[in-house]
């Protein structure tokens, strides 16, 4: 049983492109780039268990079933709750490009800060999360993304009080197919040379022209110079093109990303959701604001 509870929803972020900026220190690491975040996302229980001590570990669940993230834990340890129960619910694929770790980091301090009254402020919960994600080298910017919501531009790599945002002011429809992980380790522990020129080129294109098909224009032109499309993602893209609709891969991920209904409309059957207005907040049990 517990004595306190708190619930956050973090929604779901696809990155459109993003150079990568290593530092010692992860609040200050990260990467520069864009991205869009979804209304299917993921939603964060935290429950301070009755009796439990600070030096235990309380449980830990992924859609029902045991299991912790990395990032969650570390975020739980800078906070001094251990012994809070995490459980984690998400509507998006995990290690497909949608940025569940750092969703579930952020959400996670959100939560734990409410339930267990730290009277931390939001800027000093993001960077928590944020710090715990880049630590794990499970991702570079989305939990900043995601702690925004709507479309973010990361200007500058870091957290709050270090790195820079701004944002494309949009609304869309955001459709979506995955065909299966791609390793963010992997891509990141390479030779990032060429990823990078190409991200800052992305990135200056699009602060020339903040607008939502700059934003999918840049991305593929991302994906083919960085090396990144795979051949599932490359003919999704190339079929939402010739039905007239605009689409690119999520970064890092075998997954294409639409706006309107592109993927639908080149015949296959996409999830289907919207951008996100409002970013991470917290919410009652049902998930309501």
């Amino acid at each position: 049983m517990s004595s306190q509870r708190a619930t956050a929803f973090v929604p779901g972020h696809v990155t459109a492109f993003f150079s990568p900026h290593p530092a010692d220190d992860p609040a200050v690491a990260g990467s520069r780039g864009a991205g869009v975040t979804l209304t299917d996302g993921v939603t964060v229980r935290v429950s301070a268990a009755a009796g439990a001590g600070n030096d235990e570990t309380g449980s830990r669940t992924i859609d029902g079933e045991a299991g912790s993230i990395g990032a969650v834990d570390d975020v739980l340890a800078e906070m001094g709750a251990p012994a809070a129960d995490v459980a984690v619910e998400t509507d998006i694929p995990i290690g497909a490009g949608f940025g569940v770790s750092g969703a579930a980091a952020l959400g996670a301090a959100l939560a734990a800060n409410d339930a267990l009254d730290r009277g931390r402020s939001e800027n000093d919960l993001v960077r928590i999360a944020h710090a715990a994600e880049v630590g794990r080298g499970t991702g570079l910017g989305d939990v900043v993304a995601q702690a925004r919501g709507g479309v973010p531009v990361r200007l500058e790599p870091g957290a709050p009080g270090v790195g820079e945002l701004d944002g494309v002011p949009a609304t869309a429809r955001a459709e979506y197919v995955t065909f299966g992980e791609l390793s963010t380790e992997a891509v990141l522990g390479g030779d990032t040379a060429a990823l990078s020129a190409a991200g800052e080129d992305a990135l200056d294109r699009l602060r020339a022209d903040p607008r939502l098909p700059t934003l999918m224009d840049a991305a593929r032109a991302f994906a083919s110079e960085a090396d990144l499309l795979v051949p599932e993602v490359a003919e999704a893209i190339a079929a939402v093109e010739s039905a007239g609709g605009d689409a690119a891969m999520a970064m890092l991920g075998r997954t294409v990303f639409a706006l309107g209904t592109g993927l639908s409309d080149a015949g296959y059957d996409p999830e289907a959701c919207r951008i996100d207005a409002a970013g991470a907040r917290l919410v009652d049990e049902r998930g309501r604001e």
